[in-house]
């Protein structure tokens, strides 16, 4: 049987094959580990990526105005949201860290996944041109899209869920923090969030608790909407 490597394993939750792979291990390499790093391609992949994003807001919500727009791509590019995209494509098994970041959990920062999402996509762009990237950002991001509710597009992911849970007369979610190290400011909080009277449950890990609880709110979120689509919805 053949081996499959790390990057092979990322190429396939992307669906994108790099032609050039020293340019996808630069968008994986923090400026904590080299010199050569990610935030330039980050710059370029933030900008594709608000693009696509504006694009299939202006084309999914026709009769809404340009702040409704503006605001439910902020809900969908933020850093939370971003950092639960990397997560499901395990994004912080493939970093290359500095020893400091890697010791603080810097391959579970929020920021750190964030940023280095933005700059894969930035990458496939400069490797493969726009209609590489739009395929992969429409894969990425085809469940948000599909559930996102446009009232909600100024509430963090926190508030949302509240008022989804509520509105569909199911209990509050439940958070409990399952882990606390390191010292400030290099903390790492690992908090589950409990919905649905325990039918669904979800961890994240972040740089305060409020970061973490935001992150499993946000996956809870989705999760919900896949279980429960449809339910409970206003006329």
């Amino acid at each position: 049987m053949a081996v499959i490597l790390p990057a092979e394993r990322l190429e396939r939750a992307l669906g994108y094959s790099f032609v050039d792979k020293v340019r996808l291990k630069q968008a994986l390499t923090h400026r904590s580990f080299s010199s050569t790093h990610n935030e330039r391609i980050e710059f370029v992949g933030d900008g594709i990526l608000n693009a696509l994003i504006a694009r299939a807001l202006f084309l999914n919500f026709p009769q809404h105005s340009e702040g409704e727009l503006s605001r439910m791509r902020a809900a969908l590019v933020c850093q939370e949201g971003l950092a639960l995209i990397a997560n499901q494509l395990n994004l912080g098994e493939y970093l290359w860290l500095g020893e400091g970041e890697l010791k603080s959990g810097g391959h579970k920062r929020a920021s750190i996944l964030a940023d280095a999402l933005e700059a894969v996509l930035g990458t496939i762009w400069l490797d493969g041109g726009f209609v590489a990237v739009e395929k992969v950002v429409e894969k990425l991001f085809a469940e948000r899209l599909a559930s996102i509710d446009p009232s909600a597009g100024t509430k963090d992911a926190k508030t949302a869920l509240q008022e989804w849970l509520q509105a569909r007369k199911f209990t509050l979610p439940a958070y409990t923090v399952l882990r606390q190290e390191g010292d400030s400011p290099d903390q790492i909080f690992e908090v589950s969030c409990a919905v649905a009277d325990g039918a669904i449950i979800t961890r994240a890990e972040g740089s305060s608790r409020r970061a973490a609880e935001q992150l499993a709110a946000a996956e809870a979120l989705l999760l919900l909407a896949e279980r429960y689509p449809g339910k409970g919805k206003k006329k």
